[in-house]
C-alpha cells in the first residue's frame, strides 16, 4: 500500500491518478538498466466527468461464489480498534498468525481456524508495520519518521537528523510475550521487507525496500535507486546490521508521468524465490528480475515497464515453477475507488508476464491483464493488493486482496487467459462517503485462507472447489508469502 499522509513524513501523491479517464493500452519493455525515457505515447484520453457507480451490496452485506465462505471473523481488539490503526501484512508459523497493525502487530491462534484467539498484541506504533517471522524471529517494517526506534516513540519529521525509521527485530519464542530485542535504521525507512535465508540458514537477509526521497531529508536522500540489505545472525541477532545498498537502477529508472505514473526512486516490494534464486522487484515505475545467488549483490537481469496501464507497480508473485511472474499495480494509493467502469479492466489490475530464457537471458514477456470482474461503488477503496499461490497440482490459481473489492480467487494457468473461479466480499463500510478499509493481505495457510482486514480485523474463509482439493495436501511450517517456497511435491 502506499504510504497515507502521517505528520512529518514522506508523502507521495499520486491519488489523483483516479480521476483520469481510459487509456488505450500498451506495454513496454527494456533491457536491464536501460535509461529511463518516458513512453510518449502515454496520454489520458478523458478527464470527463463519469456517472457515479453504486454498489449493489448493502453496508457490510456479505457476498461469495458457492465455493467460497466465511467460516470466521475476530475483529480487532484495543487499542487496535481504531479507525486509523489499519491492519496490515501477514506470516505465518504453526499454528499462528502474526499480522502487523499501525500500531505494531498481534499474535494469533489458528489452531481452530474457526475459532482463532488473540494470544498477545504489541503496541509499536509506525506504519506500515511489514512483518515476516523466521524460527524465534519476528521482523518489523517502520515507514514513519519517528522521535526514536522505542516502541514508545512519536511522529517527527523526517528532516530531523535524530529521527528514525528501519527494521525492528522481536524474539517470540514466547508467543504471549514478544520481546523486542534490535533495531536497524535503513535509508529512507522501510515501507516493506522481504525475508531471504542464507544457504547455510545460519543468517537470513532483509531486503528493505523504501522510497520517495527529498532533499530536505538528511537520511533520505535523491536520487534513492537502492534497496537496503539487513544481515541477521539468527542465533545473535542483536548483531542486525544493513550490509549493502545495491543501486537498482544506475540509469535512473523510469522517469514517470506527472499526474499518471509513479517515478522510480526505490523498490516497492521484492518477492524472492531462494530455492530457484531469483526475486522480482515491484518497483514503482519498473518492474525486474534479479538474480539473488549471492545474496548480498543481487543483480538486475531483465526490467520492463508499462507506461500506460500501469500506475504503481506495487507487487509480485512467482508461479510455482518460477517460469512467471503476477505484478499488480496499486493505482490511487490504495485509497482510491479503481473497481469501476470509469477505470476500466486494465488499470489498477494485474499482469502476468512469462519468464523466457535462461540464465542472463530471461527476459519477462507480457501476457495479459486480471481485474475482478465485479463493479464496486465509489464508496470503496478497491485495487489489486496482496495475495498467494494456493498450492494446487499442475495449476497456477492465486487468492487476492482487493481491499473494498473483498477477496479473489483466480486461475492463470493459461497466462493469456486468466479467470475468475471464487470471491467472497463485504458491502462498503460506508454508502455515502469514500472510507478506508477491506482487505489487505489474503493468503492461504495449510488449507484455509486467511484476510487481515484494515478495518475489521481477521477473516477466515474456507474453499471448497474441485480445482484446488490439491492443495489441502500441502502443510508447511512456516510462511512468509514475500519468500516464496516451491511445493516440492509438484
Amino acid at each position: 500500500m502506499i504510504r497515507f499522509p502521517l505528520p512529518g513524513r514522506r508523502q507521495l501523491k499520486i491519488a489523483s491518478m483516479v480521476a483520469a479517464g481510459l487509456l488505450v493500452a500498451s506495454v513496454a519493455s527494456v533491457p536491464a538498466q536501460a535509461a529511463a525515457t518516458p513512453d510518449a505515447e502515454a496520454a489520458v484520453a478523458s478527464t470527463a466527468a463519469q456517472p457515479v457507480a453504486t454498489s449493489a451490496l448493502g453496508v457490510d452485506e456479505i457476498s461469495s461464489s458457492p465455493n467460497l465462505r466465511q467460516i470466521a471473523n475476530l475483529p480487532k481488539q484495543a487499542p487496535f480498534d481504531t479507525a486509523g490503526a489499519f491492519g496490515t501484512d501477514m506470516a505465518f508459523q504453526g499454528r499462528y498468525a502474526f499480522v502487523g497493525n499501525y500500531n505494531g502487530f498481534v499474535i494469533y491462534d489458528i489452531g481452530r481456524p474457526a475459532a482463532p484467539k488473540i494470544v498477545s498484541q504489541v503496541l509499536c506504533p509506525g506504519s506500515q508495520n511489514d512483518i515476516s517471522v523466521y524460527g524465534d524471529l519476528l521482523f518489523l517494517s517502520t515507514d514513519s519518521s519517528r522521535s526514536d526506534d522505542s516502541c514508545a516513540s512519536v511522529a517527527q519529521s523526517a528532516s530531523v537528523k535524530e529521527s528514525w525509521e528501519g527494521i525492528k527485530v522481536f524474539d517470540i519464542s514466547d508467543k504471549a510475550n514478544p520481546r523486542y530485542v534490535k533495531s536497524v535504521e535503513t535509508a529512507c525507512g522501510s515501507h516493506t521487507h522481504t525475508l531471504v535465508p542464507a544457504k547455510d540458514r545460519r543468517t537470513v537477509y532483509l531486503y528493505v525496500s523504501s522510497y520517495s526521497p527529498r532533499a530536505e531529508f538528511p537520511d533520505c536522500q535523491p536520487p534513492h535507486d537502492s534497496i537496503s540489505i539487513v544481515k541477521v545472525p539468527v542465533k545473535a541477532p542483536t548483531e542486525a546490521a544493513v550490509v549493502a545498498t545495491p543501486n537498482l537502477f544506475p540509469d535512473g529508472g523510469y522517469g514517470g508521468i506527472p499526474g499518471q505514473a509513479s517515478a522510480t526512486s526505490g523498490c516497492h516490494d521484492i518477492t524472492a524465490y531462494p530455492a530457484k534464486d531469483i526475486a522480482a522487484g515491484a518497483c514503482m515505475g519498473d518492474g525486474v528480475l534479479l538474480d539473488i545467488r549471492d545474496r548480498e549483490a543481487p543483480r538486475v537481469i531483465n526490467q520492463v515497464r508499462d507506461t500506460v496501464n500501469f500506475a504503481f507497480w506495487h507487487s509480485a508473485t512467482f508461479n510455482n515453477a518460477g517460469t512467471k511472474v503476477v505484478f499488480t499495480d496499486e493505482l490511487g494509493g490504495g485509497g482510491a475507488a479503481t473497481c469501476n467502469e470509469t477505470v476500466g479492466p486494465n488499470r489498477g489490475a494485474d499482469a502476468i508476464y512469462d519468464i523466457t530464457g535462461r540464465g542472463d537471458a530471461r527476459q519477462m514477456v507480457f501476457r495479459s491483464y486480471y481485474k475482478i470482474p465485479r463493479t464496486n461503488a465509489d464508496t470503496e477503496n478497491c485495487v489489486a493488493h496482496n495475495g498467494s499461490l494456493v498450492p494446487v497440482f499442475g495449476r497456477d490459481i492465486m487468492v487476492q486482496a482487493w481491499y473494498q473489492g473483498g477477496v479473489s480467487v483466480w486461475d492463470f494457468t493459461d497466462s493469456t487467459r486468466p479467470k475468475e473461479i471464487g470471491f467472497w466480499e463485504r458491502g462498503p463500510l460506508s454508502d455515502t462517503q469514500l472510507s478506508t478499509g477491506g482487505a489487505w493481505s489474503t493468503y492461504y495457510y495449510n488449507g484455509h485462507i486467511y484476510s487481515s482486514d484494515i478495518q475489521k480485523g481477521l477473516d477466515v474463509l474456507e474453499l471448497n472447489d474441485w480445482r484446488t482439493w490439491t492443495a489441502n495436501l500441502v502443510h508447511v511450517r512456516e510462511l512468509n508469502v514475500q519468500t516464496q517456497a516451491g511445493y516440492l511435491s509438484w
